[in-house]
C-alpha cells in the first residue's frame, strides 16, 4: 500500500467529481497530492482558495499544505479542524467552569 497518491486537476478545476475522486483515494491512502496543471489555475491565491474549498468539502479530519501549485492533503483519524462556532463554545465552557 502506498502512503501517497496523486490526483491532477485540469480545466474544470474543483468539482464534485474531484471531491469524490479524493474520497476514493483516501480509502486506500493516507496522503493525497493534488497537482494543478498549467491550464487550470496559475495564481497561488486561487490555489489556496481551492485547497480550502476541497478540505471543507472533505470534512474535519483533513488538513492541507500548499507548495507552489500543489496541495498535499492529509487524512487524520480524529477531527483536527474545528469551526469558529465550536471554538467559541469551548471558550464559553471554560469560562463557565471558572
Amino acid at each position: 500500500m502506498q502512503l501517497i497518491s496523486t490526483v491532477q486537476v485540469g480545466k474544470k478545476g474543483v468539482s464534485e467529481n474531484l471531491v469524490e475522486t479524493l474520497k476514493d483515494h483516501f480509502k486506500k491512502h493516507q496522503n493525497v497530492k493534488v497537482v494543478f496543471l498549467k491550464n487550470s489555475i496559475r495564481d497561488k491565491k486561487k490555489v489556496k482558495k481551492a485547497a480550502e474549498e476541497i478540505v471543507s468539502e472533505l470534512g474535519p479530519n483533513y488538513t492541507y499544505r500548499v507548495l507552489g501549485f500543489t496541495i498535499f492533503v492529509k487524512k487524520w483519524r480524529r477531527a483536527i479542524r474545528t469551526s469558529k462556532n465550536e471554538k467559541n463554545k469551548g471558550s464559553d465552557l471554560e469560562r463557565a467552569r471558572r
